[in-house]
C-alpha cells in the first residue's frame, strides 16, 4: 500500500451541455477522473461521496477502490477518512476536471515533502484540489472547492509558507469551460464520447 492517496470528491454538478442529461454528464466527468486516478503509479486512488451518490460511486469505481461515504462529503472530511485508513499524504480533487493531466496531481502532492499542505486553484475561481500531510493539521480550514481561494488556506496556517500553491487547471462548470478542453490531450474518453453524440462533437475532436 502506498502512503499516498488521491481522492475524487463527487461534488455537485449543476450544468450540462445542451442535449446531454445532467445525470449522464455528471457520470461521464466522474468516470474520467476516477479512471485517471486509477492509472497513478505513486498514489492509491479513492472516492468520497455523500450517501446520495453511493450508486454513482459504485458505477464508476475500479475493483477494490476505497469509497468513503461521508455524511458531509467535504475535502477535509475525506482527508480525515484517509488518515484513519493509515495514509500519510492525501489529496482531494473535484470530480469535474476530466482532462486533468496526471502530472498536475503529482505537483499537488510533491510540496508535501517540505510543506504541510498544498492547494491548486481552478480556472475561473474556486479550487481544483487540496492536499495535506496526514493526520490533518488542526489549523486546516474546511475547504470549499467551488468558492474557496488558495489564500484562504494560506491565511489559516500559522505561517503562509506552510501552504504551497501549485499549478491549477480548469473544471467543467459552465458553457465557457467547454472551450478549455483540448482534444489533443489523452484521456477523458467518456466525456469525449458523450460530447461527440450531440452537437458538440467538434469539442471532442470528432
Amino acid at each position: 500500500m502506498s502512503p499516498r492517496v488521491v481522492i475524487a470528491l463527487f461534488n455537485q454538478v449543476n450544468w450540462a451541455p445542451p442535449g446531454i442529461s445532467l445525470a449522464d454528464w455528471r457520470r461521464a466527468l466522474a468516470e474520467d477522473v476516477v479512471d485517471l486516478l486509477g492509472t497513478l503509479a505513486a498514489a492509491e486512488p479513492a472516492i468520497a461521496v455523500s450517501p446520495a451518490d453511493r450508486d454513482l460511486a459504485a458505477a464508476v469505481a475500479w475493483p477494490g477502490m476505497p469509497v468513503y461515504e461521508l455524511p458531509d462529503a467535504t475535502p477535509v472530511d475525506a482527508l480525515r477518512a484517509a488518515a484513519e485508513d493509515g495514509y500519510e499524504l492525501g489529496a482531494v480533487l473535484a470530480a469535474d476536471a476530466p482532462d486533468l493531466p496526471g502530472m498536475l496531481i503529482g505537483k499537488l502532492l510533491q510540496p508535501l515533502t517540505s510543506r504541510t499542505a498544498a492547494v491548486a486553484p481552478a480556472s475561473g475561481g474556486g479550487l481544483l484540489g487540496v492536499a495535506s500531510r496526514l493526520p490533518l493539521p488542526d489549523w486546516l480550514p474546511q475547504v470549499d472547492l467551488d468558492g474557496g481561494r488558495a489564500e484562504d488556506v494560506r491565511e489559516a496556517a500559522p505561517r503562509k509558507a506552510l501552504v504551497a500553491v501549485t499549478p491549477g487547471w480548469h473544471r467543467l462548470r459552465g458553457p465557457d469551460d467547454l472551450a478549455r478542453l483540448d482534444p489533443g490531450l489523452e484521456g477523458w474518453e467518456t466525456t469525449r464520447a458523450l460530447l461527440s453524440t450531440g452537437n458538440l462533437g467538434h469539442l471532442a475532436g470528432s
